[in-house]
Formats: structure tokens, sequence, C-alpha cells
């Protein structure tokens, strides 16, 4: 037997499983999703998922209510794969449903697509150790970016053109300010003062964001939210990355302008360790890890 994902109201072989193509999410992109990382069968944070998720199908207006189930079926989909002892993830999906193609709302009542499956993500260790370069694009998004929708066709077009910059991500600026990455929030440390975007429309409001901010609460570490100017970013000392794949990864490199010595800061390395710690428990049980605390 494959992979087991979850498809409207049951767990079935990813090979046996369908959508319609007369399914709004794929015409339209009209859906949103989460995904949420396990630790050797823990998920993390996923209360403060579920409540962004909820957040998402309130202002796309999906008429979804089969939110007090979704905790029960993702901890099952992870045992169905058998990832309750890997660093796994859960891919969650809920689209309008299936209905003739027209671009305003179904007339009848139709039941959403709920759509769920289950992968591998193991820590990006060789990021977390020496860091990432980061390209900067205009951020050419819709101005609802709050919302965590499947509409993610620009994010995928500036990643693509990080990669072939041999960057680890992609910054958007709108109006001469981060705002943030396609698929991360994004720091900078200036002064041993921790700066990123307040939420607003204009970002996603990252879990794991949250978590460094109540990171920097508890070290002693200030931090404002607000946006940095994207012409200034010379003058930080350091910045980094977040979320729910790529944890709190250095940036060491901004376009051809090194970050300030190509290294990652002690600042980020601090707020990364307080994290892992929190994320993966006592590092050194983890091998990969022992060669980056011992090194």
């Amino acid at each position: 037997m494959g992979p087991i994902v979850y498809i409207n109201d049951a767990f079935i072989d990813r090979e046996k499983a369908c959508i319609s193509p007369d399914d709004r999410g794929f015409y339209f992109a009209d859906g949103v999703y989460e995904v949420i990382k396990y630790y050797r069968g823990k998920a993390f944070c996923f209360t403060d998922h579920l409540q962004r998720l909820r957040h998402s199908v309130s202002e796309t207006r999906i008429p979804f209510n089969g939110f007090d189930q979704l905790e029960n079926q993702g901890n099952e989909l992870i045992h169905l794969n058998r990832m309750e002892k890997e660093y796994a993830a859960i891919y969650l999906q809920v689209t309008r449903g299936t209905a003739p193609r027209k671009h305003s709302f179904p007339g009848e009542a139709i039941p959403p697509t709920l759509y769920m499956n289950a992968f591998p993500m193991p820590p990006f260790i060789h990021q977390l150790n020496l860091g990432i370069k980061l390209i900067l694009r205009d951020d050419i998004r819709w101005h609802r970016c709050d919302i965590k929708s499947i509409m993610l066709l620009p994010n995928a077009m500036m990643m693509q053109e990080a990669v072939e910059n041999g960057a680890g991500e992609c910054v958007f600026v709108r109006n001469g300010f981060f705002t943030e990455c396609t698929h991360s929030n994004i720091f900078g440390i200036k002064g041993g003062i921790v700066y990123t975007h307040p939420d607003s429309n204009l970002i996603l409001p990252g879990i794991t964001k949250k978590i460094i901010l109540q990171i920097c609460g508890r070290l002693g570490i200030p931090f404002r939210e607000e946006a940095m100017r994207a012409d200034d970013f010379r003058s930080f000392d350091e910045f980094f990355i977040s979320g729910t794949g790529n944890e709190v990864i250095p940036v060491i490199q901004i376009e051809e302008s090194s970050i300030p010595d190509g290294r990652p800061g002690p600042v980020t390395r601090q707020i990364q360790q307080e994290f892992l710690a929190m994320t993966y428990g006592a590092l050194a049980e983890d091998w990969s890890f022992q060669i980056w605390f011992s090194g």
C-alpha cells in the first residue's frame, strides 16, 4: 500500500484519490491551506494553525465547518503513514468545492473539498548551519496576503528566480519596504533590536514568527514590529527568515551584499538555538545537530 491521504471524509490510498476537474480550487485557486509540522508525532502549534485557517476560511467565505475534527484527522494521517517517529508535516487544503465554472460563488450550497496529505519534513541542516542568500523582487501579489490562499503563482515564480540566482529565498518589496518572502517571514537585527513587518493585509501572520517574538520577550531581546526599508538593508547587522519548514534560517547575503561578514550573527544564533530547543528537545539526541553544536 502506498501513501495514505485524506479526502472528503475518507482515508484512502493516494493513487486512488480523485478530485473533480470542476473543483473551484482547480479553476480559480478558490481555496486556502495550512502546513503543520510534526516533531516525532507531536504537532507544533496546531491550535495557532487552526485559528489562522479559520481566518482564511472566514475571509474567503468558504462554508467549511469541519474544524473540530482536523487535529484528530491530522494525527491519524501521521499514524497511517507511519511517521510518528519522524519529522513530518501535513498539508491541509480546503476549496469551495465542485460547481460549474462561473466566477461568482455557486448559488446553491455545495460541500467544500477537504484534502490532506502527510510528507517528511526533516530540518534543513545545511541552511540552518551556514545560512542562505536572498534576492529582492517587487511584491506583485494581491493585497490580501493575510489569507493563506492556494493562489501561489507569484510566489512560485519569484522562488524560481531565487533558485536560478543561487539563493534560498526571495524577499518581496512593496512601496520601498520589505514585506515577507515567498514562504517565509523576514527579520532584521540592528543595534541588538529585532525588526519584522507588523501583521497586516500585506503579509501572512506567521506561526513561527509569533513564537520567535515570544522567544525575544522571554530572552529579553528587544523587538519592533516595524517595516524595514529595502534601500536600508545594508545598515542592518543580521537577517534571518522563519517559517514552518524553514524554522529559523540565518541570512548571510542579500543580492550581492554580505550581511555583514557572510556569517550567521549572534542574535540570530541565540533565537535559533532557543527555537530548536523548543521543537527538537534535547538536541544531542539527534545526530545531525550533534555535528553542528560540537563543530
